[in-house]
């Protein structure tokens, strides 16, 4: 009889959500000056951009999940007593993690992996995760569970506001020339997680209040008549986060909307003042 398990990773956010004891998590790790930290249980969130905004030259990079990480997260699951682990990771696009769970598959006996790609970060991740629980409680097989999942990553959209493109040009998630034009110009970029997974400029705003507004008509744009749920993520901006969450729930007042800050691995590629807006399409 197949019992199945749940990881993500800890880029999802799902450490801020309730069901979080519900899944096994993957935890990356982030360096800020030659200090290296786990995310969420060595710096959370609220305290790693405090120290972004104390330290804004400060030599920041993260570091993926290793092969071996992987492989003693399956074997750990499998003496737990599952035989099948479905694990969702952050976009191949982002980061090489993904390649890492894929690999320690090859490197575990006695359990069944399957990694799904969600070619998305933060609570694009989280949604796959909290949906693999709900097939796993609704008893689907894991073949199932990955196409379920495969085929509902599409159906979640982000957009995400920058603050400053100086983070994103010296991670390599926009070219410099982007950044030194958009430093230039003071233009604020709206950018998108695309269908590929990747991370790419959606459009040009020049203030930062005519960007939070637009964010919100697009959003409500493409969700009109539509049965979603809302997601935000924020990094020094709760108020704010706040602020767009009372928007939503006015004009849309039958859509859950849920608030869970972006993690210190992914804002450290994103920088302070980073806002993200975001909806899953419902069945």
């Amino acid at each position: 009889m197949s019992k199945i398990a749940v990881a993500v990773l800890s880029t999802s956010g799902m450490d801020y959500l309730k069901e979080n004891n519900e899944v096994s998590n993957v935890r990356l790790t982030v360096f800020f000056d030659g200090k290296e930290y786990v995310d969420h249980t060595e710096i959370k969130a609220e305290d790693f951009y405090q120290m972004m905004l104390d330290k804004p030259n400060a030599d920041i990079h993260t570091s993926q999940v290793s092969t071996g990480a992987f492989q003693k997260l399956y074997e750990d699951v499998r003496d737990k007593g599952f035989n099948e682990l479905v694990v969702v990771s952050i976009s191949s696009k982002l980061s090489g993690t993904y390649q890492g769970a894929i690999l320690a598959k090859e490197l575990v006996e006695g359990i069944r992996v399957e990694v799904i790609d969600s070619k998305s970060v933060s609570f694009g991740e989280a949604v796959l995760g909290l949906r693999a629980l709900e097939l796993v409680k609704k008893g689907q097989t894991l073949d199932q569970i990955v196409e379920d999942l495969n085929a509902y990553k599409s159906r979640t959209k982000i957009f995400v506001l920058v603050d400053t493109l100086k983070y994103l040009v010296k991670n390599g998630r926009l070219s410099a020339a982007a950044g030194l034009i958009g430093t230039l110009l003071k233009i604020k970029p709206l950018l998108k997680i695309m269908e590929d997974g990747s991370l790419k400029p959606y459009e040009k705003i020049r203030t930062t209040t005519k960007a939070q507004k637009r964010i919100m008509e697009i959003v409500l744009e493409e969700t009109q008549g539509k049965k979603v749920d809302f997601y935000i993520a924020y990094t020094t901006n709760l108020e704010k986060a706040q602020s767009l969450e009372a928007e939503l729930r006015e004009a849309r007042p039958d859509a859950n909307v849920t608030i869970i800050p972006l993690t210190p691995v992914v804002g450290a590629h994103a920088g302070p003042g980073t806002l993200g807006l975001g909806y899953a399409l419902l069945d």
